[in-house]
């Protein structure tokens, strides 16, 4: 079945990712009104294909020079355990080794459960200190 998957570099649509998002349950956390600006903010994509559908995707953003985030990593729910993780993963790791400057910090928030995935990728805890986030609502960062 890897066989009919296919990594493409380049940025979801919009619709991709909505569809995407909305699957693997990110609507209620998702402005989608601002989806279009941000991803043409993005340094980096990755999409997979399967046949003719867009069924995972990944993202790189920051400034491209010291900060590197990887977002957006989602595959389609009756997709997933067939290892396009790894091959969206794979691309941002080639593009961040060609781009990103010596001593470049690179960051990732990963979903309870995930760490494990991301620690193959050279992604850990690290002592003294703490990933933290805030999120928007109204005039309050919550």
């Amino acid at each position: 079945m890897k066989e009919k998957y296919v990594t493409i570099h380049r940025l979801p649509t919009v619709n991709e990712y909505k569809k995407i998002s909305d699957a693997v349950g990110w609507t209620d956390f998702m402005n989608y009104e601002v989806i279009g600006q941000s991803l043409k903010q993005s340094l980096f994509g990755v999409v997979v294909q399967y046949y003719d559908e867009i069924v995972g995707m990944g993202r790189v953003v920051g400034d491209g020079h010291i900060y590197f985030y990887i977002q957006d990593i989602a595959v389609m729910p009756q997709h997933q355990g067939s290892g396009i993780g790894n091959f969206i993963m794979d691309a941002i790791t080639a593009y961040l080794k060609e781009h990103a400057p010596e001593k470049s910090f690179v960051g990732l928030f990963a979903a309870k459960g995930k760490e494990p995935f991301y620690n193959k990728y050279g992604f850990n805890k690290h002592d003294g200190m703490t990933g933290m986030f805030g999120v928007v609502h109204g005039s309050t960062i919550m």
